[in-house]
C-alpha cells in the first residue's frame, strides 16, 4: 500500500469511525399505552413512567381497579381542559380509594395541549383520582414557586391518539348543576361518560 492510499483511508476512518454506534438501535421498550373509551369516542393516552412515577403509579392504579368506568367527564371550560376521575353520572361523587399523591409539578413537564395532569385542591399534595387533559397550552399551570398557586400541576402522561376527541368534548354545551355534592358549574349537558378505561394488550 502508498503511504498516499494509507493517509487516505485514515483520513476517511477520523470521519467516519467504526464504532458500535452505527448499528441501528432499537426502541426501549414502552409501557402499554392506556386506553380510554367514552362516549364521544377513544383516546389513547401515553404514560410518563420516568418522569411522573408516582403520578403514573397512581393513575394506572385506579386503571386498573376500574375506578373510572362508568364516570363523567364532569369539567370542561372551551380553550382550557377537560377534567374527569370524580363524578358518576348526576354528579354523584365517586369517593377514592387511595391516599393522596405527591404532587410531581417539579417533574419538567409542561402543561401543553394534549397532556394529561393530576387535579388537586388548593392544597400543593392533595391529587387523588382526578385528572384533566388540556386543550391549549396552560403555561399558568406549571410550576412557578413552592407556594400553594404556585406550585402548579403535574403533568403524568399524554395523548397519542384521539385529540379530535377532547376537542369534541369541550366544544359540549355546558350549564350549571346543583346535586347532592354541591353546586357545579361548567358541566356538559349531556354527560360525556367515560365507559372503559384499560391497559393495551401489547401481545396483540
Amino acid at each position: 500500500m502508498s503511504l498516499k492510499n494509507f493517509f487516505a483511508i485514515l483520513f476517511v476512518l477520523l470521519l467516519f469511525p467504526l464504532t458500535a454506534s452505527a448499528e441501528p438501535e432499537t426502541d426501549a421498550p414502552r409501557s402499554p399505552l392506556i386506553i380510554m373509551e367514552t362516549s364521544m369516542g377513544t383516546i389513547k393516552i401515553e404514560l410518563f413512567d420516568k418522569e411522573a412515577p408516582l403520578s403514573v403509579e397512581n393513575f394506572r392504579n385506579y386503571v386498573r381497579q376500574g375506578f373510572y368506568n362508568g364516570l363523567i367527564f364532569h369539567r370542561i371550560i372551551p380553550k382550557f381542559m377537560i377534567q374527569g376521575g370524580g363524578f358518576e353520572p348526576g354528579m354523584k361523587r365517586r369517593t377514592p380509594t387511595q391516599p393522596p399523591v405527591a404532587n410531581e409539578a417539579t417533574n419538567g413537564l409542561k402543561n401543553k395541549r394534549g397532556t394529561l395532569s393530576m387535579a388537586r385542591t388548593g392544597r400543593i399534595h392533595s391529587a387523588t383520582s382526578q385528572f384533566f387533559l388540556n386543550v391549549v397550552d396552560n403555561i399558568s399551570l406549571d410550576n412557578r414557586g413552592t407556594l400553594p398557586h404556585q406550585f402548579g400541576y403535574a403533568v403524568f402522561a399524554k395523548v397519542v391518539e384521539g385529540m379530535e376527541v377532547a376537542d369534541r368534548i369541550v366544544a359540549s354545551p355546558a350549564t350549571t348543576v346543583s346535586s347532592g355534592a354541591g353546586q357545579f358549574k361548567n358541566v356538559p349537558k349531556q354527560d360525556v361518560v367515560i365507559i372503559k378505561v384499560y391497559e393495551e394488550d401489547v401481545n396483540e
